[in-house]
């Protein structure tokens, strides 16, 4: 038993360590704040080698789906995550470099791009080189891993969901569309969230981003249903 607890303080220690190097996300505005427990990277406790690992990457919305993801692919697959606020820049893939580093994966399941709506944030010209260059760190860390990306979910009028808001919602459409160009040539699956939830407006939160937990059950679905595929 001793023993035994010296493993679990050394397996702490050195996962601590691993995850301790990683910078802290900060994401200024306030209203693309995670719901639940914030910015992180969870990895799952994996014990059996026969079972594969995969890895999420997202934002808040990932923090919705998760967890019933993790409880559908119990058995069936080991879960590891990473909820942050970051876009598409230089400085994410030499982060995205470093939690790669956390498997080994067989597949990775990601997104980004909602947190780039904010004009300046990516400067002009650079979002499909750098989203080309984020797909090439995950292609050339695990190049056997299999790939899915999922595009950006709509954002709805504060107050009102049945309208999509005008400030911001044309910026992701048309990131969703550079995205999309950038995984077909490099022939990575879609997820298509935003056509998902745009069909089930009504079941956004009302604070332009988020939404219910119904919605957030119909993205887990889909999220399992093409991890599955994909590891068959």
């Amino acid at each position: 038993m001793f023993y035994l607890r010296i493993l679990f303080i050394l397996w702490c220690l050195t996962g601590s360590y691993a995850l301790a190097d990683l910078p802290k996300a900060v994401e200024p505005d306030k209203r693309l704040q995670s719901e639940g427990k914030g910015w992180r990277l969870e990895k799952a406790d994996a014990v059996d080698p026969k079972i594969g690992r995969i890895l999420l990457i997202g934002d808040s919305i990932l923090n919705g789906y998760a967890r019933q993801v993790i409880k559908k692919l119990h058995g069936k697959a080991y879960v590891d995550m990473w909820v942050n606020p970051y876009h598409q820049s230089e400085n994410l893939n030499k982060i995205l470099d470093r939690v790669l580093s956390q498997g080994p994966y067989d597949l990775i399941h990601f997104n980004v791009g909602l947190h780039g709506w904010q004009e300046g944030r990516i400067k002009k010209g650079t979002f499909i080189p750098l989203t080309r260059a984020y797909v090439r760190v995950i292609k050339s860390k695990y190049p056997k891993a299999k790939l899915i990306w999922a595009n950006s979910t709509p954002v709805t009028a504060k107050n009102n969901i049945t309208v999509l808001d005008s400030e911001i919602n044309p910026t992701i459409i048309e990131h969703n569309r550079m995205a999309k160009m950038v995984m077909d040539e490099m022939k990575v699956p879609i997820n298509d969230f935003y056509g998902l939830l745009n069909k089930n407006r009504k079941l956004a939160k009302g604070d332009r981003f988020h939404w219910t937990g119904p919605a957030y059950n119909l993205l887990a679905e889909m999220v399992v249903e093409s991890v599955l595929r994909e590891l068959d």
